[in-house]
């Protein structure tokens, strides 16, 4: 299995993220932002600007972390389709083929399947644009958007039956919305997951990886069953969390990271 991060939750310096992570052994990183800027934000310069200090670090980038999809299920999409295009262009300029997304927050009094048409239809969107560009669209389960449990997000894959849209394991956000990411989700999602971020949480609060509810050592261990050589992404929020990232500085960044290995460790999975 290949060890990545989202490195903008060492610092917001750009070469300090690099630093960190090469001193962890990884030879990625997810690029979720820099200089306090989203990645959709940045413009040709600043993406210029990264992908040659990324470069010079001796790292290459897993994913490209966009907020695309953290909208309402029934806004316009045209601000959706220009972020999504952005981050598109990172994605080619960084030389990988992920962009992770979202599936749409479901608007306030609104039960989650009667916005279920307004999600696939501007799913169905994001993915035809990734499909013209070659891009696989990672989906994220976040709480509050369609997405957000087992069965809804098995729905959207087989839905819209793409290999450009596949999906992502986030464990904390399952067990904040209410599911048991392995006994609900492994057997569920498995042939579609693409990617695992690493991110454990209690009831209330996010924690090292094994400490809480998200069931991290028997993910782990059915992905190695599985031969599965695929990308681990530590996202601690061990500091503080917004809706668009987390913070966790360089030490609490490091216990994520550690509490992953020492995971990996245990049950006898080779990473790099």
């Amino acid at each position: 299995m290949k060890l990545t991060g989202f490195s903008d939750e060492i610092s917001p310096d750009l070469a300090e993220q690099c630093a960190v992570m090469s001193e962890l052994g990884s030879a990625y990183l997810e690029f979720r932002s820099a200089w306090d800027t989203n990645v959709v934000d940045l413009g040709a310069a600043g993406i210029e600007k990264a992908a040659r200090i990324v470069s010079s670090a001796g790292l290459a980038v897993s994913c490209v972390g966009s907020p695309v999809g953290k909208a309402g299920a029934r806004e316009e999409l045209a601000g959706q389709l220009a972020k999504l295009r952005a981050a598109i262009d990172a994605a080619h300029r960084f030389g990988t083929r992920y962009v992770r997304i979202f599936s749409f927050y479901i608007p306030p009094g609104t039960a989650p399947d009667d916005a279920r048409p307004d999600v696939v239809e501007r799913m169905s969107q994001l993915v035809d644009l990734a499909e013209r560009e070659d891009i696989v669209l990672l989906h994220e389960n976040e709480v509050g958007t369609y997405g957000d449990i087992p069965r809804r997000c098995h729905d959207l894959m087989r839905t819209i039956d793409s290999p450009h849209l596949r999906t992502v394991i986030d464990p904390a956000n399952f067990v904040l919305a209410g599911a048991a990411p392995f006994d609900d989700g492994y057997d569920v999602l498995a042939d579609d997951l693409a990617y695992l971020q690493v991110k454990d949480a209690t009831a209330q609060h996010t924690v090292p990886a094994g400490a809480g509810k998200g069931q991290i050592p028997q993910l782990v261990h059915a992905l190695h069953a599985r031969g599965y050589d695929g990308f681990l992404s530590v996202e601690p929020h061990l500091g503080h969390s917004t809706g668009f990232g987390g913070f966790s500085g360089p030490d609490g960044f490091r216990t994520a990271w550690n509490a992953l290995t020492e995971i990996l460790d245990r049950e006898q999975v080779e990473y790099a």
